[in-house]
């Protein structure tokens, strides 16, 4: 803005004002391609995990049972659906703050159910506990930072 400004004050004729919209408008269009890419990124990982929760219902289930989660069977499919739903919603654009608190309602059960390190007397799996409870903790923040974006993305189906 201050460039435009400039520009005009200087006397600058038409055609640099009309120069530094266009770079502008590219600017903005290369920050939206960038924002598509991470949220394929992004959307991607939440629908690889969802994969990972039908297609190793049985392991994931029984580890679950282990550490006491109710009806784990159900808990692991319940949560695979909603990691299925919250990852279109992301890669998507579509109802972006359902998806989000999708996501972070995840997070929040499976960090304290799942990746409660503190109960956890073996060292090594104190440690892995530990960087999964961390890392969901990050992904909560990053998730709670997408609330602020405004609706609908860019490049986004634009529903919701």
């Amino acid at each position: 803005m201050l460039r435009i400004l400039l520009l005009l004050r200087e006397g600058y004729g038409r055609s640099a004002f009309e120069r530094v919209i266009q770079e502008r408008r590219k600017e903005g269009a290369e920050l939206n391609i960038a924002f598509l890419i991470g949220r394929i990124i992004f959307g991607g990982y939440w629908l690889m995990a969802s994969f990972n929760h039908f297609k190793n219902l049985n392991y994931m289930s029984e580890y679950a049972k282990a550490r006491r989660t109710p009806s784990p069977k159900l808990a692991v499919a319940g949560t695979g659906v909603i990691l299925l739903l919250g990852g279109l919603s992301m890669l998507l654009g579509v109802y972006p703050a359902v998806g989000i608190i999708l996501l972070i309602v995840f997070l929040l059960g499976v960090s304290f159910q799942i990746h409660n390190f503190w109960k956890v007397d073996d060292a090594q799996m104190k440690q892995i506990d530990m960087i999964n409870f961390t890392k969901n903790m990050a992904l909560i923040g990053a998730l709670l930072m997408f609330l602020l974006l405004p609706h609908p993305w860019p490049m986004s189906l634009g529903i919701g």
